[in-house]
């Protein structure tokens, strides 16, 4: 009989790319375009596996309804899992994840946000489309030879970094763990936070969500960056304090922001709002300034990324219900799989 799967937060790109993956017909894969939270859960009875993303609820109550409905995996599609109640999955059931889909795709959207703000692509885009072909308003500047700030040298930190130093930019790079060897191989500099938001013309962040990140970028932080700064967030929303940036954007001090995502985004991000409009007044607030530009959480939206997400997850599910040692199972104790490619045992 084939594994069940329960799929949440199902969307048709999400059908196509998964039965590509499942060709085989290895796993029952059942698909739900709602959410997991604890009013849907029950959706899950007779799954042997919940498949989940970025905004599904994996609190504490909908973990402990999951284990009493029999289901011993939590295989998220995603790489981060700040959604998810670590403490609570501890002895009642395993979560794995998918840590590294397509970095290029998420580098590669942040230095497309960085280019589009800059030279004001989406203003002229408008504008064009009206017959006006007018420049006033339009001027942007060389990134060649400015400084950028990359927080966070992860994967998808250092191939962001690479593609700005491949620009002619001073790179400077912060990261609680530096790799310094990799530093000096692009020409780039660890530096310490303060120096980084006070010296560099574009910061980009790439770093994890946790106690200590949220919201590193503050009133505080942002009176100590350059005038006119573009801040790019293509990692996780609460990193930045909305209201805060709010406040830069309108002091000018903020000279434009690319946000892919967004602290409050499980209320509106993957939906259509456009016909019953937007409550959130913070977000509706960004989305009025011109040099702001929201994506809705695409940087991952790739053909190369969705197939890396299906095909890993389903090896994951895989691997567990063999009962083999999964890599990219989270531990509890670390919060990372690292620790149980270290000891060479499982997380649990």
């Amino acid at each position: 009989m084939a594994v069940s799967i329960a799929l949440f937060d199902s969307k048709p790109y999400d059908k196509d790319f998964f039965d590509l993956a499942n060709a085989s017909g290895e796993f029952d894969i059942r698909y739900y375009p709602v959410r997991l939270g604890p009013d849907t859960l029950s959706l899950a009875r007779g799954a042997q596996v919940v498949c989940a993303f970025v905004n599904d609820d994996l609190s504490a109550p909908v973990l402990e309804g999951l284990s009493a409905l029999g289901v011993g995996l939590v295989a998220l599609r995603c790489a981060g899992f700040n959604n998810v109640d670590l403490q609570s999955a501890y002895g009642k059931m395993h979560v794995v994840r998918v840590p590294a889909y397509s970095p290029h795709a998420v580098a590669e959207h942040a230095v497309s946000l960085l280019l589009a703000l800059n030279r004001k692509a989406h203003k002229a885009f408008n504008r064009t489309r009206e017959g006006n072909f007018t420049l006033n308003g339009l001027l942007g500047f060389d990134l060649h030879g400015k400084k950028a700030g990359i927080v966070g040298t992860g994967r998808i930190g250092r191939i962001t970094a690479e593609i700005l130093r491949g620009f002619g930019m001073e790179v400077l790079v912060s990261d609680p763990f530096p790799d310094t060897a990799w530093a000096e191989k692009f020409g780039l500099r660890y530096a310490e936070l303060d120096e980084l938001y006070s010296q560099t013309r574009v910061i980009s962040l790439h770093c994890p969500l946790s106690p200590e990140s949220r919201h590193m970028v503050n009133a505080q932080s942002i009176a100590k960056m350059k005038d006119g700064v573009i801040l790019i967030n293509t990692g996780r929303g609460a990193l930045v304090d909305s209201r805060a940036l709010i406040e830069g954007l309108k002091s000018g001090k903020i000279g434009g922001a690319g946000l892919d995502v967004y602290e409050e985004e499980d209320k509106y991000f993957f939906e259509d709002f456009s016909h019953s409009g937007i409550a959130d007044d913070v977000l509706a607030r960004l989305l009025t300034f011109p040099n702001v530009l929201v994506t809705a959480h695409q940087a991952f939206f790739t053909q190369e990324a969705m197939e890396a997400i299906a095909k890993t997850t389903l090896e994951n599910i895989g691997l567990f219900l063999s009962g083999a040692q999964v890599p990219n199972e989270i531990c509890y104790q670390c919060s990372s799989g690292d620790c149980a490619r270290k000891s060479g045992g499982k997380c649990f």
